[in-house]
């Protein structure tokens, strides 16, 4: 991925958003960065007749709403905006987006959160001890990318701390893992076993970074390329503040090519826009048994005779576990980040 490869326009020109904190989009346009705002249009929907245009006019608009999400840019976006001189801009317009990884918003309201855009891989970072792995917490990030539509990959850090029972324990949810298709990598930052598999992963690519804190995704920048998690991590410290938002982020370049962007301090995760029914589609495994069941798609894959679900947990086509976690998802879509 390219930031530089936009046509210019001695007024209006384009960039990719690489940064951004609360209200200040910097945006990357050829070898210029620009500070930006948003125009406020990006905060509204214009709602058009239905009937006859002929009869109407193209362009009349009959209603404004507010748009349902959080921010209408994000990280990742490549924008359109007007040079206001100095240095400064106004985004005007954000073009189409090829992928974008999303959660639900916290609070009452229901409000989308686009929180990469334009993202090639989501990668889930999880611990194999210290803390303790929760794979909960890892199937509800895979869910979110497969509902997005992104790629995903799991990665494992801190695998020198296990104990051979543990390691064992371990290999069985990676062999799971892998036998529906998802690469896990295996990580030791000190002796730097699965680094280079990782740096050949991320090369060329926007890569989004999601796991809760301690799990040694700073050390884990640092071996992929020196210096850089402490450059993540002294962003995530100045923007963040200890407040758990997705509104600051950055854009991190790596040397063999691609970026990288770290989201640290969600204290919420949920799926966005997902039917709970539908849950079951997100799950590799579970979706061809989908619809397949003796009271087809009122099966709630829990009790009722004739489950296809079931059947093939018990065949162990799913493992016990990803079976939890999927009703665990479907009767909370959103879960806190402890």
């Amino acid at each position: 991925m390219s930031l530089n490869a936009f046509d210019t326009h001695p007024l209006v020109l384009s960039g990719i958003v690489f940064k951004k904190s609360t209200g200040i989009y910097h945006v990357r346009s050829g070898e210029r960065v620009v500070t930006c705002a948003i125009s406020n249009r990006l905060r509204k929907v214009l709602i058009y007749p239905i009937a006859d245009r002929s009869s109407i006019g193209h362009h009349r608009v009959v209603d404004i709403e507010d748009i349902h999400m959080v921010d209408p840019v994000a990280i990742g976006d490549e924008v359109v905006y007007t040079d206001a001189g100095e240095g400064s801009g106004l985004i005007t317009e954000v073009r189409p987006r090829r992928t974008q990884l999303t959660r639900r918003a916290p609070g009452p309201k229901p409000l989308e959160q686009v929180i990469v855009a334009n993202v090639d891989v989501v990668i889930p970072v999880v611990s194999g001890a210290q803390p303790k792995p929760r794979w909960g917490m890892i199937d509800r990030y895979l869910a979110s990318a497969e509902s997005c539509g992104v790629a995903a990959m799991v990665c494992v850090t801190k695998i020198d701390l296990l104990r051979k029972h543990q390691m064992d324990e371990l290999m069985e949810v990676v062999e799971d893992y892998r036998r529906i298709g998802y690469a896990v990598l295996l990580t030791n930052s000190s002796t730097g076993d699965g680094i280079e598999a990782l740096r050949e992963k991320l090369t060329g690519k926007l890569s989004a970074l999601v796991g809760m804190s301690g799990v040694g995704k700073t050390t884990l920048l640092n071996a992929v390329q020196p210096g850089l998690g402490l450059r993540v991590s002294a962003v995530n410290v100045m923007l963040d503040k200890g407040r758990h938002t997705t509104t600051n982020l950055e854009m991190f370049p790596l040397d063999g090519g691609g970026y990288i962007v770290d989201t640290p301090g969600m204290k919420t995760f949920g799926l966005w826009d997902t039917d709970m029914d539908d849950v079951g589609l997100l799950f590799p495994e579970i979706a061809p048994f989908v619809g397949q069941c003796k009271f087809g798609l009122d099966c709630q894959h829990q009790t009722e005779p004739g489950c296809a679900v079931k059947a093939a947990m018990e065949r162990g086509e799913i493992s016990g576990r990803r079976y939890r976690n999927y009703l665990s998802i479907r009767d909370q879509p959103t879960a806190e980040l402890k």
